[in-house]
């Protein structure tokens, strides 16, 4: 539930990036490379590659058939996408496969960034901000749930004994999963990633682990390089790891906590220790946490972009007591009852995310709203829900959300940042969802979304 910002950002490893791929993998013993990117929905696509054709992957990319891909907007007659690797993105992952590493790429056509691409939507905007003298950092948490399916077929959680109200840190809990929890452990830290907490979340069966903040970019490869280890290594093991968002009625469901914060020549610009609101937040925090709340309802298509995700955000009680999910786009100190809350004044925390949400557009829309929220010089008012102001009320379903995406030019532009028409095809594609849920009875839900992320 936290996400430790005690430190300033290491030196970012992708200024270090090798310049060789198979001299690079060939020192690690790597035998094969996952050349890895993601659909709009979050879907991981790859094609394994030979280390004896990395230098075709590094030089001349590996091609897809878009449309068979995913959510790509591409049709069956669109030439190929091509996925031009990353190099500082590389990760060995020897936990999954003897030999095995991971890169992550960026798709072009014809010789340019596919627009549709969430890589290359979050890394256009990033660097609209660096034209701002700002560089855009992030911290993630990660919850999900281990599950098995029972006799019947009905998932539950994988650990039997995990019955208890109140599990949220239950030593019990953990030490059962020891197992798992420990090796998930082991490959963050030898990847550097720096893991500093694994904890038994406030759902039955339900996890979380925290590794180290970092830039925006390099934060959003490792969400998705960490659910693709987590969903492998719980595979190993029997267990079934999904970040469905509500997969239990009755029990809290799992979020994607977004913290950022804005950096200048290694500089942090949150922090101010004079700030009268008493948050330890500078001027230009608070428009950017302003613009984040103006947009909200639109954001909320990004940061909880499925049908399930709105069985969370909408749940009135849960076993446990809380939900642990906003419905107002308010603002507060250490108060996790809000949109955004303000641990202390080095970053802020936005809640309404969710484990459906593709952790590239998710940073995308957040740094769009936050840009203009400074390029306007917003004002968000008082902290708390009860300050005089009307909060904007959060969407009440996917297609709320798509309603309030098409209505707000900032976030679709986010989503339109490196080429148009990608806000439309991403609401359509969500618009679709919603009616094929609405259309749709028995287990269609579950079966949908259990192992998408």
């Amino acid at each position: 539930m936290t996400v430790d910002v005690s430190t300033p950002p290491a030196e970012a490893a992708r200024d270090e990036a090798p310049k060789d791929l198979a001299t690079l993998a060939r020192a690690d013993g790597v035998k094969f490379l996952l050349a890895l990117f993601v659909d709009l929905t979050g879907k991981p696509c790859a094609k394994l590659v030979p280390v004896e054709a990395a230098d075709e992957l590094q030089y001349e990319g590996v091609g897809f058939a878009g449309y068979a891909a995913g959510a790509m907007g591409q049709q069956p007659s669109d030439p190929d996408l091509i996925a031009l690797p990353d190099l500082a993105s590389y990760t060995p992952l020897p936990w999954v496969r003897e030999g095995l590493a991971l890169v992550h790429c960026d798709p072009h056509v014809e010789g340019k960034p596919w627009p549709y691409a969430p890589r290359v939507i979050l890394k256009t905007l990033l660097e609209r901000a660096r034209t701002q003298g700002l560089e855009l950092f992030a911290g993630a948490e990660v919850e999900y749930f281990l599950v098995s399916r029972d006799a019947d077929g009905r998932i539950a959680p994988a650990d039997a004994k995990d019955t208890g109200a109140q599990p949220c840190y239950d030593a019990r809990g953990l030490t059962r999963m020891y197992e798992h929890l420990t090796a998930v452990s082991t490959a963050m830290n030898a990847l550097g990633w720096a893991n500093y907490a694994n904890d038994h979340e406030d759902g039955n069966g339900q996890f979380e682990q925290n590794f180290a903040y970092a830039d925006a970019l390099t934060t959003a490869d490792r969400v998705i390089t960490a659910r693709y280890l987590i969903s492998v290594l719980a595979e190993q093991r029997g267990m079934t790891a999904t970040f469905m968002p509500k997969p239990f009625t009755d029990r809290t469901g799992s979020g994607m906590h977004l913290h950022l914060s804005l950096w200048r020549d290694g500089a942090a610009l949150f922090p101010d220790g004079a700030d009268e609101r008493a948050l330890g937040l500078s001027e230009l925090a608070y428009s950017f946490l302003a613009g984040i709340l103006e947009h909200a309802p639109g954001l909320q298509s990004v940061l909880a972009p499925t049908v399930n995700s709105y069985k969370r955000t909408g749940a009135v009680s849960t076993r446990s007591g809380a939900t642990w999910s906003p419905r107002h786009a308010s603002y507060g100190g250490n108060d996790r009852t809000h949109f955004i809350r303000v641990p202390d004044g080095n970053r802020i925390e936005m809640r309404g995310g969710d484990g459906s949400a593709n952790p590239y557009l998710a940073l995308a829309g957040a740094l769009a709203a936050g840009l203009d929220g400074i390029d306007r010089g917003l004002d968000p008012g008082a902290p708390g829900a009860d300050d005089g102001l009307k909060r904007p009320e959060l969407p009440l379903t996917l297609l709320h959300a798509v309603d309030a995406l098409n209505a707000d030019p900032v976030v679709g532009g986010a989503l339109d940042a490196a080429g148009p028409g990608v806000c439309d095809y991403f609401a359509g594609l969500k618009r679709e969802e919603f009616f094929a849920w609405h259309n749709t009875v028995g287990p269609w839900e579950v079966d949908r979304y259990l192992t998408a992320f």
